[in-house]
Parts: C-alpha cells; structure tokens; sequence
C-alpha cells in the first residue's frame, strides 16, 4: 500500500516537470522508507527487495498511466485534488493511504519523509513546492 504513496510523490515530481534525475531521487529515498517501515513492522529484507517490493514499486511509480502516479502527475500540474478524485470512477489508494502510513511511521519512531510530505499536501494543505523542496533537498546520506 506504501507504494502508491509513493507513486503520488513521484507522479507530483513528473507533473512539476522537474525531471527524470529527481523522479529517480525521490523513488530511491522512497524504496528506503519503505524498507525501514517494512523493517520494523517484521517484513522480510528479501520480499521489499524483490518483484512484490522493489518491482511493484517501479511499475507503479514510474508509469503514467498509474492510478496514484497519473494523480500526482495532476495535482503537480496545479489540479486541486477534490477535482481529481471528482473526474475518477476507479479509487486512488494512495489518497487513503497516506494519512494512515504517516500516523503509523510516526507512531513506531519511524523516518518516513516522503510519506508525511505527500500526506501533509493531500490532508493538511501543504504547498506542493515546499514539501518537493524539502524532500529533494535533503541532506544526502545512507538511505537504508
């Protein structure tokens, strides 16, 4: 379910125009929050990193035509997100999942930027181009 947070955070990059070096950025930190939520909910190292991990991540994030990825691609493009979800027949999942997936980083002690940046914009009206800024300028560091 992270993933299509993540793919929202990725579709908003790509909807800024902000270029392929920063959609690879953020996926990459991404795949490290998710690793580290993953860890410390007892999932196994081996399954974030393989097809149902890594894999699912990559399809989802970097395709347009992604649900949750074509969503961020709008809202990036400026689109209010009530108008969005209006024009859609199909669920967004990461719209729903966001709020949650923070809540529970936070409550496990857990570093999950990307997450809380794409919750802060959808639920609480954070600026789009000051939670990029502060994802795409973090301090760069070991991302696991």
């Amino acid at each position: 379910a992270l993933k299509n947070v993540l793919a929202i955070a990725a579709g908003i990059v790509t909807g800024r125009g902000l270029g392929e070096n920063a959609r690879a950025a953020l996926v990459t930190r991404g795949l490290a929050e998710l690793a580290r939520l993953g860890a410390g909910l007892g999932a196994r190292p081996e399954t974030l990193m393989g097809l149902s991990g890594l894999g699912d991540l990559l399809l989802t994030a970097c395709s347009a035509t992604s649900r949750n990825t074509s969503l961020g691609i709008a809202l990036g493009q400026g689109k209010p997100l009530a108008e969005i979800l209006g024009e859609r027949r199909s669920v967004t999942e990461g719209v729903w999942t966001a709020a949650a997936a923070a809540r529970l980083a936070a409550q496990a002690g857990i570093e999950a930027p990307v997450t809380a940046a794409v919750d802060a914009v959808l639920n609480r009206g954070a600026a789009i181009d000051t939670a990029i800024a502060g994802l795409l300028l973090r301090p760069a560091k070991r991302e696991a």
